[in-house]
């Protein structure tokens, strides 16, 4: 089972929840519509990766998000990743009325920094990403359309969350084509501390 780190230690998520189009400006940059009920989707642990790897067969997309960790029954720690998609692909999917797993559920389409607990989870926290130095997306909770507690609801509707679950709650604009050689610098705030850092060359 792949691995992500929570306070120092090691722990395997059984599976990714991911929320798509959950930014209005970002709908709007890739030419979507705004849904009428949540977007939901899954990565399987397997889709953990320690790495950014521009070319998997085709150019891959970089979306940094905000990502919940779930025990106790709530959101309990906080970090950040990249929910990495094979875009052509995936619009060649979406054409044809079939599901996304193809272009976001492969191995490697996960990366994520270390996940730090917290007592809140609320507008406080700020993400934002660098690619060369050069601000690229930000994204906080209060430009999300479903915001976590909503989220948390929608997917335990149908769908059970187990201890050490992770849930990404979508991109904002920005996103784009990995580049080999660029530097892909991410962070997280809570009341302007940084929680946690995510720091990667693509390859």
């Amino acid at each position: 089972m792949k691995t992500v780190l929570w306070q120092g230690e090691q722990i395997a998520p059984s599976k990714i929840v991911c929320v798509g189009r959950n930014y209005v400006e970002h709908i709007q940059e890739l030419n979507n519509e705004v849904p009428e009920e949540m977007v939901l989707f899954c990565k399987p642990n397997s889709a953990i990766c320690n790495d950014l790897i521009a070319h998997r067969g085709e150019a891959i997309h970089y979306e940094l998000e905000l990502c919940l960790l779930f025990d106790g029954e709530r959101f309990c720690a906080v970090g950040v990743g990249f929910d990495l998609t094979k875009r052509a692909q995936q619009s060649r999917l979406k054409q044809q009325g079939l599901p996304w797993e193809r272009a976001k559920a492969f191995d490697g389409s996960a990366v994520f920094s270390e996940f730090v607990s917290v007592d809140a989870i609320d507008d406080s926290l700020v993400f934002a990403l660098e690619v060369d130095g050069q601000a690229r997306q930000r994204g906080n909770i209060e430009l999300m359309i479903s915001a976590p507690g909503k989220i948390l609801s929608e997917i335990q509707s149908f769908m059970t969350l187990q201890a050490g679950d992770i849930v990404m709650t979508g991109t904002p604009k920005g996103v784009g084509a990995l580049v080999a050689g660029s530097r892909y610098q991410a962070c997280l705030h809570q009341h302007h501390r940084l929680l946690c850092e995510l720091d990667l060359t693509a390859q």
